[in-house]
């Protein structure tokens, strides 16, 4: 063999060999690339609370230009639930090569994002929700975008805004609700704001002059249209659902809301302290209650303001489902329900919410007549189990007790079903079991992890009730100064 022959051979890659692309991929430090990404953040939040917005723009600029960001952003989009779902082009990225080739191909020059592929997802009251689901490409980018402009949203947010930001959560929201409504001398009215169709309907005008990214990019996004049944329709105002920035440009819209409420019943910090108006604003998303010392200071007052900040913004409140309640009778707010009983505030679970779990559970059953009692528990358990933990931080544990009971009955018809012809006792003995102090748990022996082991209905009634300490208002991912709190809060989770 001569010599230009071996150099030729050895130039071959190796049958089953890992390219260029998937190695790229695979051997990327993630910690570096998030520490890279993390130091420019900081810089940005910090020039956006020093209102120093050309320097805003450069550092945005230069973290949606940097390969750390680009790779960061298309790990976040490879990674998260919607991975598997395609945009109207078919394609996902699903091998290390793809991811890297993705990363290549995240380009500001020339960029044109495709039309957004529309699906519908059932809503609790029976219509339809619209979501807008982008192709890979356009969604890499929106996660690009949304590293730069998280920072400005987190640094000028309002205090009591939970909604879709990180380190806050719903909890956050209910435990506000608590401290502004729990005490004998509280807010005995509360507003119940719901914005008509806000996703749908907010103002392009009102973005592109108001939020701080590049212009060119964000006009593109809002008017690449969709395309349902093979037809492709305009998009004329709102941001879609279902795109990854769309939260945080919801958010900044209605970022405000909470100072203009406050300004129109006291337009000072001097007078609000004088003034015993207890207004106080809880907002998650566009959804929002404000609180109140009388009726008259929210409908003539309150609401009128939040009328007026809307407006520009494109969005109206819905006559309809906004109202003003006393918190007597009590109100629904995140899917819990908080009324005061002989003066005592109590959170519990909504109606709403336990009726939805329950028909949930009624449906699988029914859809799973002929599984096997195993499959089934796979199926239930992880529903149930994250009910009972998005409700673990308030008055639930006779709910859940009562849920239990309810569940099981479900079980029993489910079981008895299977087998007409056989007594009760039999079919007591096949399907539940005693475990510990408790009888008749609906449990069974299944493959798990690749050994045999003993699987049962998950109880609500096991999770314990931990009250949640709410969030401090100020408190900013971003400034480093915050760090070590919200260490603390995740470690103490």
């Amino acid at each position: 063999m001569t010599a230009p022959e071996h150099v030729a051979r050895a130039a071959e890659p190796v049958a089953g060999a890992p390219s260029h692309l998937e190695l790229m991929w695979l051997q990327t430090d993630w910690p570096r690339i998030e520490s890279q990404v993390r130091r420019l953040q900081v810089r940005i939040a910090k020039a956006t609370k020093e209102g120093r917005w050309g320097k805003v723009q450069a550092l945005q600029r230069l973290l949606t230009r940097s390969h750390s960001g680009k790779l960061l952003a298309v790990k976040r989009v490879t990674e998260n639930r919607g991975k598997r779902t395609p945009g109207v082009d078919g394609k996902i990225w699903s091998t290390p090569a793809a991811k890297s080739k993705g990363v290549q191909e995240l380009r500001h020059r020339g960029y044109r994002p495709l039309p957004l592929r529309r699906i519908y997802i059932p809503k609790s009251n029976g219509k339809q929700r619209p979501l807008g689901i982008p192709t890979m490409s356009d969604r890499a980018m929106q996660a690009l975008w949304k590293l730069a402009v998280e920072p400005v949203s987190e640094t000028q947010a309002d205090r009591n805004s939970y909604g879709f930001r990180p380190a806050r959560s719903t909890a956050d929201a209910i435990a506000y609700c608590f401290t502004a409504l729990a005490k004998r001398g509280s807010a005995q009215w509360v507003l119940e704001g719901d914005i008509r169709g806000c996703f749908d309907n907010i103002s392009h005008d009102w973005m592109l002059k108001n939020i701080p990214m590049d212009k060119t990019v964000l006009r593109r996004w809002l008017q690449a249209g969709y395309i349902e049944r093979g037809s492709l329709y305009a998009t004329e105002a709102g941001t879609p659902q279902g795109g990854i920035i769309s939260p945080v440009l919801a958010s900044m819209t209605l970022d405000g809301l909470e100072e203009a409420v406050l300004t129109s019943v006291a337009p000072t910090e001097r007078t609000r302290r004088r003034h015993r108006f207890k207004v106080h604003v809880v907002r998650y998303a566009d959804d929002f209650v404000v609180t109140g010392a009388s009726q008259e200071v929210l409908t003539q007052h309150v609401r009128p303001a939040v009328a007026q900040f809307l407006a520009p913004r494109g969005l109206e409140l819905s006559e309809e489902k906004t109202r003003v309640t006393h918190i007597d009778q009590g109100f629904d707010f995140l899917g819990q329900n908080l009324r005061k009983y002989a003066g005592k505030l109590l959170i519990t679970p909504a109606k709403k919410s336990v009726k939805a779990l329950l028909d949930k559970v009624r449906e699988i059953v029914r859809a799973n007549l002929g599984a096997t009692q195993a499959n089934l528990l796979f199926i239930l358990n992880p529903i149930i189990r994250g009910w009972a933990n998005y409700h673990r931080h308030v008055v639930s544990k006779a709910r859940f007790a009562w849920l239990d009971h309810k569940i099981w009955y479900i079980l029993w018809k489910w079981a008895v079903r299977r087998h007409p012809m056989k007594p009760a006792n039999w079919v007591k003995d096949r399907y539940f079991h005693c475990r510990g102090h408790r009888s008749w748990v609906f449990a069974t022996r299944a493959m798990v992890g690749g050994s045999v082991r003993d699987v049962e209905l998950f109880a609500a009634s096991t999770i314990a009730i931990v009250r949640h300490v709410k969030i401090r208002g100020d408190a900013n991912p971003f400034d480093p100064a915050w760090d070590a709190y919200l260490t603390r809060r995740g470690a103490a989770r």
